[in-house]
């Protein structure tokens, strides 16, 4: 699975879940109604930037606070393929992993990323280029790869054999 897409960057360190989709919009449970919503607490102007594959490049501990799957959902419904960071909150990271979105660990790729910068990502070898320069990041283990191909953890466990 090799990703790729613009650069959309969200810039700052600890960006909490209730200013990605803030607590007012958790009733709705649909993804693709979801998506209208996300960045509303930080700058809804970024929803205009995802236009076609998008890499979602964000700084230190994102995605902390309360650990609200709508964030992910979100991200996936809104056509962003993979969120590359320098490094994720515990919860937001495995969510992203539950719900079918990649998220790779690259400070030195996420610090090299500009707005429109052109971004690949070989989730399976760690590496992540930007803009032509390659980067190394930690491989993401097989069982987590299958499961993303699969849409998530739950697609995932139910084509498992009981």
């Amino acid at each position: 699975m090799i990703l790729s897409g613009n650069a959309v960057c969200v810039r700052g360190d600890n960006i909490d879940t209730d200013v990605l989709y803030p607590g007012s919009f958790l009733n709705i449970d649909d993804p693709a109604k979801m998506a209208p919503f996300l960045f509303e607490g930080l700058d809804p102007k970024i929803r205009e930037e995802l236009v076609g594959p998008t890499v979602l490049v964000v700084d230190d501990n994102f995605g902390c606070g309360s650990s609200r799957e709508h964030v992910p959902q979100a991200i996936r419904a809104s056509g962003i393929t993979c969120v590359v960071g320098k490094t994720f909150a515990r919860i937001f990271y495995r969510n992203c992993f539950n719900l079918g979105v990649p998220a790779v660990v690259c400070p030195e790729a996420s610090a090299a990323a500009t707005k429109g910068s052109q971004l690949t990502v070989d989730p399976a070898a760690g590496v992540v280029t930007v803009d032509g320069k390659v980067f190394q990041a930690r491989p993401i283990p097989p069982f987590m790869l299958d499961m993303l191909a699969s849409g998530g953890l739950v697609p995932w466990a139910r084509q498992r054999p009981a």
